[in-house]
């Protein structure tokens, strides 16, 4: 799972377009602006972290259980699965999301990024089945 996380958070260095938003919208010079630059950061990670142990430590665990007498590409698929549920119940619950195209667009962000973080860990469990059987 550490490989996992440390991929999503790789994927951060190219910022969600909300963040872009947000970022051009609260100048650093400004003091009236409504949020100060280094809380996007932090808004950031808070949104890495939560992705990492809401959706994808589950749906890496569960695919892999699910997935485990086949295939890499099934595992990686049933996780993947898992994974797409899991985001949108979670979107759902979010306070903010009330636009189907907001939703939507933000859903897929966070799959893009997950299916990165779980092609690694579906890697590497995959890897090391393989090591232990030889």
């Amino acid at each position: 799972m550490h490989l996992s996380g440390a991929i999503l958070l790789f994927t951060y260095v190219i910022p969600p377009a909300w963040a872009l938003d947000a970022y051009g919208a609260a100048p650093a010079g400004d003091p009236s602006a409504d949020i100060p630059p280094f809380v996007i950061f932090a808004e950031l990670l808070v949104h890495c972290v939560g992705f990492h142990v809401l959706v994808q430590i589950p749906s890496g665990l569960l695919g892999t259980r699910l997935g485990l007498d086949h295939g890499g590409l099934i595992t990686y698929a049933s996780a993947l699965a898992i994974a797409g549920v899991l985001t949108a119940a979670a979107l759902l619950m979010a306070p903010r999301m009330g636009d189907v195209g907001e939703l939507m667009q933000v859903w897929a962000d966070f799959m893009v990024r997950g299916s990165l973080g779980l092609a690694g860990y579906a890697w590497a469990t995959r890897r090391s089945r393989e090591i232990t059987k030889t």
